[in-house]
């Protein structure tokens, strides 16, 4: 019956149709199974409408499948990453995304492609960060809300940052990236002093040491590691304060399979 749907078109238009050879034979059709002294093509209902409706959602659908596929292979390759480093294979990949190979090679030719866009991900995510910190209308909250979201975010990094750097030096302009970011946690810092609540001896070689010390952290688990990082960025805040408040830390997280948390 579906070819039955486009006679209504043409005769719309004053046009004639002719029956297939079949249907003027007077027996029943064996492309619609009606007789063919039965029907009319007044009798079709054709819905130009609805057609449209159908077809114009299939690009989107198309474009939500593709973003969905798309968001799966970034986070099956963070996922890869932590247990199989840069050298995870692609199949790997698109198994842990639950895809074919050939999804993945179709959103991203390379391997550095990949990785590059996880890596751009993660930087975006750095930039929220101290954007969030900058936009706080408390200048030493916003400063104390960029302290303890970056050494979380550094924490479940799984030192991709250093490895993504270390094999494809070329990827992006990294210097680019460091600048940006210094140039907001400068800003974050004169704010804060401003409020009298930051030491007036902080610099921002202090912020970059406390990365270095945060990254340097290692435990027995990803949750282990996420709440010793906590407790660090806690303990870096009450340095920074001025006059140091004696709100409790965070608690100790438990040790982990290895043994404890490692510097």
């Amino acid at each position: 019956m579906a070819w039955l749907a486009g006679l209504g078109k043409f005769a719309t238009r004053g046009w004639s149709i002719s029956l297939p050879r079949r249907c003027r034979a007077g027996g029943v059709c064996a492309f619609c199974s009606i007789r063919a002294d039965q029907w009319t093509v007044a009798d079709t209902r054709f819905r130009p409408a609805k057609v449209r409706a159908v077809t114009a959602r299939l690009p989107r659908n198309r474009r939500s499948d593709a973003r969905d596929n798309r968001a799966r292979i970034l986070e099956a390759a963070r996922s890869t990453f932590v247990t199989d480093g840069l050298d995870a294979p692609i199949r790997e990949i698109a198994r842990r995304a639950e895809i074919g190979p050939a999804t993945v090679y179709r959103h991203f030719p390379t391997k550095e492609v990949l990785f590059t866009d996880v890596f751009t991900e993660q930087n975006l995510a750095w930039r929220s960060i101290l954007d969030e910190g900058l936009a706080t209308l408390d200048p030493w909250h916003g400063f104390c809300l960029a302290v303890e979201k970056l050494c979380e975010l550094q924490a479940r990094d799984h030192g991709f940052t250093a490895a993504f750097k270390s094999t494809f030096p070329h990827a992006i302009d990294f210097a680019a990236n460091r600048t940006s970011s210094l140039i907001s946690a400068a800003e974050l810092i004169r704010r804060a002093k401003d409020t009298g609540h930051l030491r007036p001896d902080v610099v921002l070689d202090d912020l970059v040491l406390m990365i270095m010390a945060n990254d340097g952290i290692h435990a027995g688990t990803p949750a282990a590691r996420i709440a010793a990082s906590r407790r660090f960025a806690a303990v870096m805040i009450r340095g920074f304060h001025a006059s140091p408040a004696s709100s409790p830390l965070p608690p100790v997280p438990r040790h982990g399979p290895r043994g404890g948390i490692a510097r």
